[in-house]
């Protein structure tokens, strides 16, 4: 880290956790992806840390199945997180309630939990899934900064519409939730997504 800036290029994994119990030491400081499965989360996170394969990317949407940390700066005090994804995953109810149940439970009692990155398709903002997320992030007074990926799929005057329809849909809670385009292909947006991340990560309690 220098300056307040973390070098999110050196994020190298760390550890696949199935469950809260099998996390890393609850110390130090993280920011989560979270996001239904066909979002592009994975694609997100590559992105922001100029890796193609850090975070997997699958043409089968729902592949993550576990917690997986990544350290930042050769220091596992900052980590980024990348969270189950939920959605259209194909498998069994019951084991995407398991995936719900260990979600719930690593956004419920993570003390070391700054921030989430919530990523949504900008052509389908706002789901179930994202509305629960939102939800989860108010009783928990967690700030949250919106991701509307895909930006690239639309002219950007729709992009641009689309992003203040959501912002005016979560004007209540527009102390606790920020909202941006980016665009994996197009590398829209990787400055400020990483700002905001580095004022989470770089708080004086983080460390």
């Amino acid at each position: 880290m220098q300056d307040g800036k973390i070098n999110y290029q050196s994020a190298r994994f760390l550890i696949s956790a199935p469950r809260l119990a099998l996390c890393p030491p609850d110390t130090g400081a993280e920011v989560a992806f979270a996001g239904r499965s066909n979002a592009g989360k994975s694609s997100a996170i590559n992105t922001l840390t100029r890796q193609k394969s850090l975070a997997r990317t699958s043409k089968t949407p729902g592949r993550t199945q576990l917690i997986n940390f990544f350290t930042l700066a050769n220091d596992e005090t900052y980590r980024l997180v990348d969270l189950p994804g939920y959605g259209f995953a194909k498998v069994p109810d019951q084991v995407k309630l398991e995936w719900q149940r260990h979600l719930s439970e690593y956004l419920y009692e993570r003390e070391a939990l700054r921030g989430l990155m919530l990523v949504m398709d900008v052509r389908h903002p706002l789901s179930e899934f994202d509305q629960m997320m939102l939800g989860w992030a108010d009783e928990k007074a967690m700030p949250v900064h919106i991701l509307l990926t895909k930006a690239d799929k639309l002219k950007p005057g729709a992009a641009k519409s689309s992003l203040l329809a959501v912002r005016r849909q979560l004007a209540e809670w527009e102390d606790l939730v920020s909202v941006q385009l980016f665009s994996a292909l197009k590398r829209q947006g990787v400055d400020e997504a990483c700002a905001r991340m580095d004022a989470w990560l770089c708080e004086p309690d983080t460390v």
